[in-house]
């Protein structure tokens, strides 16, 4: 059998290569929009992919389905209550599916979404997509009422609690997803282990249960709406990248440097995203608008490309180009922490999300970051505003669009609300 996990660690999306290397054929499950490196796995290990198999319809990245279907041909699986536009073939509970010699079953395990799947391969793995999480369950509320969703969830745990102790579980998302809150960043699991660990397999009770996985903390993904629409509706192809721009016209700035280089000098109305500080595209998604143009300015032509195949992911595809140097006019002041509160007439804004926060900051004010393109309700724009949130990544950003908005704003960075001289 050929086995290989892709982890996309911007998004913690897990997808997976299922093969027979004897009869030379293989399937992708949960393939992201970037199809290329399963394909040079496949010929690297002189497979061809046959089929793409989804156990639902994603609300956090883009299918590379649709990639597939229109660039090789190749035919779609998906259980019929995704209901989607496209042609697939569908999937039903206890199906099997062969791949050579390797058998793959279907069983429906509903709760994330009607539609859900997880897949038994050779009744040694189970691809348990976004039911089961190392440490975790999937959340119940994206496509149904949340307990609807539990109650389903509460039985499809039950299905998969019921699998051999020494099943090793590869699962949809590992930490990094807002698709769980207390997920492990470990990659894979075992059923007997889950069943020690996990603290959704420890519920006995259906109400117990629901009561606690209803109670989500954790915000709701920005592209969920848009992306279930893009993964139900007619294939997507490929994408060409944006040309270099002689300026930024009516685009949002998008700058994906690293903090240093955007804090010393940047375009004036800029947003600051770094590309490799984590959850770029999810963050892109909570501050920028769909229909919005996108100008990038990156620290190369090769960061432009990556940039673009990260916000592709999500669902943003109107990256008008990027810049070229010499726009960057602007700086953004940083502080230490222990220099947060040295201007008396600074308010200090904690850009975390609430249910991080145990207590409010003495004398502060707390607007997560995402939501403050959407209006800084309760600052003052005549006073300057320092930023603040566990590490400082998040206050930087926030900052850049409060000074886009025309505050004066500045950034807690090298720390945050831990080390804050209070």
């Amino acid at each position: 059998m050929l086995f290989r996990q892709f982890v996309d660690e911007d998004l913690g999306c897990g997808s997976y290569l299922v093969g027979d290397l004897a009869a030379g054929e293989a399937v992708v499950v949960d393939p992201g929009f970037a199809i290329e490196p399963y394909l040079a796995e496949a010929e690297a290990e002189g497979v061809r992919i046959v089929r793409v198999l989804e156990t639902h319809t994603h609300a956090d990245h883009l299918s590379g389905h649709g990639r597939f279907a229109l660039e090789y041909g190749v035919p779609v699986s998906i259980h019929p209550l995704a209901a989607p536009e496209y042609p697939f073939d569908p999937l039903d509970d206890g199906q099997v599916l062969r791949v050579g010699s390797v058998a793959i079953r279907v069983v429906h395990t509903p709760g994330h979404r009607p539609e859900h799947c997880s897949f038994v391969v050779d009744d040694e793995l189970v691809l348990s997509g976004d039911c089961l999480f190392v440490g975790d369950a999937a959340r119940p509320d994206l496509a149904v009422e949340a307990r609807e969703g539990a109650t389903d969830l509460f039985a499809s745990l039950a299905r998969l609690r019921a699998l051999a102790d020494g099943v090793v579980v590869y699962p949809g998302h590992v930490a990094g997803s807002l698709c769980g809150s207390k997920m492990s960043p470990d990659r894979s699991s075992t059923i007997g282990r889950e069943k020690q660990t996990n603290h959704a397999l420890a519920f006995t009770e259906l109400e117990a249960f629901v009561l606690d996985s209803t109670s989500i903390t954790v915000p709701r993904p920005p592209t969920t709406t848009g992306l279930v629409a893009l993964n139900r509706g007619p294939w997507i192809g490929g994408r060409k990248y944006p040309g270099r721009l002689d300026d930024a016209g009516a685009g949002v700035v998008l700058d994906v440097r690293p903090l240093e280089e955007f804090a010393a000098a940047h375009v004036p109305g800029a947003i600051h995203i770094p590309l490799h500080g984590g959850s770029f595209g999810t963050r892109t998604a909570f501050l920028v608008d769909p229909t919005e143009p996108i100008v990038l300015d990156a620290g190369s032509e090769e960061d432009v490309h990556e940039a673009c195949r990260r916000l592709w992911a999500v669902g943003l595809f109107h990256i008008v180009g990027f810049l070229t140097d010499g726009w960057r006019s602007e700086t953004l002041p940083t502080l230490a922490p222990g220099n947060a509160r040295d201007d008396g007439d600074a308010q200090l804004l904690d850009v975390r999300e609430e249910g991080e926060r145990e207590a409010q900051i003495p004398r502060s004010l707390a607007i997560p970051y995402r939501l403050l393109r959407g209006g800084a309700r309760g600052i003052d724009p005549t006073r300057p505003v320092v930023t603040i949130c566990e590490t400082g990544a998040r206050a930087a950003i926030a900052a850049s669009v409060l000074a886009r908005q025309g505050y004066d704003a500045r950034a807690v960075v090298g720390g945050g609300v831990a080390d804050l001289d209070r």
